[in-house]
């Protein structure tokens, strides 16, 4: 009877699990109102369960760091401003690459049109949601500081699939790791840390699903 129960509990979960994983959604546009700090304080904790590099961060204990900035904050308007100069440096700078490269002129369309949209109106969950959540991840050796804050984002995204509340990662943050302004405002010292960051609120939508094909499609089985 015990492991009988025990069975139960384990499918509940992972049907649970499932659950979340098929309502995770990248959301645009989000609705003025303002989520619950614990439920913020337990998107941040669901990051600090990702994995780490252990050897790349060796004994220290605060290897990683939450920066939660609110919509209606003067920190707030600050990085978005900073941030919309950064993308439109880089606009510029893709824009003269692609006019010496062919092939990147071709296959760099889409991202030079969403550059320069950002550089034009600010970038996309910085300023659009509650709030403008930035991890840090302590850089060391090997540098796999980008690869633990992706594990630690997704924590982050599935656990606000879980409370019904909409995120948009703003990978453009990655992008200010060497910004003094930026960093200054993240009470970080440029260059030490690895950057990326998230938009959380309530989503103003749901979009749809998007298909994947059926696991027997992309699955090579070797015995």
């Amino acid at each position: 009877m015990e492991n009988d129960k025990m069975g139960d509990i384990s499918n509940e979960c992972s049907d649970a699990f499932d659950n979340i994983l098929e309502s995770r959604r990248s959301i645009r546009f989000f609705k003025d109102e303002i989520p619950p700090k614990e439920y913020v304080e337990d998107i941040i904790r669901a990051g600090l369960f990702a994995p780490y590099a252990a050897q790349a961060v060796d004994e220290n204990e605060y290897f990683r760091k939450f920066i939660v900035i609110s919509k209606n904050s003067e920190k707030m308007k600050e990085v978005a401003e900073i941030a919309k100069n950064k993308v439109k440096i880089m606009s510029e700078q893709l824009n003269a690459q692609m006019e010496e490269n062919p092939y990147l002129k071709e296959k760099a369309k889409s991202f030079s049109k969403r550059l320069e949209l950002f550089a034009e109106k600010g970038v996309l969950g910085i300023g659009t949601a509650p709030y403008y959540i930035v991890v840090a991840e302590k850089k060391g050796v090997p540098p796999v500081e980008q690869q633990s804050l992706a594990h630690c984002l997704q924590n982050m995204w599935l656990k606000a699939a879980s409370l019904d509340l909409g995120f948009h990662l703003v990978s453009a943050t990655a992008q200010m790791e060497e910004n003094k302004d930026f960093c200054e405002i993240l009470g970080i010292n440029p260059g030490e840390w690895g950057l990326n960051g998230c938009a959380v609120g309530y989503p103003e939508e749901i979009p749809p699903e998007t298909s994947r094909p059926a696991v027997s499609e992309v699955t090579m089985w070797i015995d």
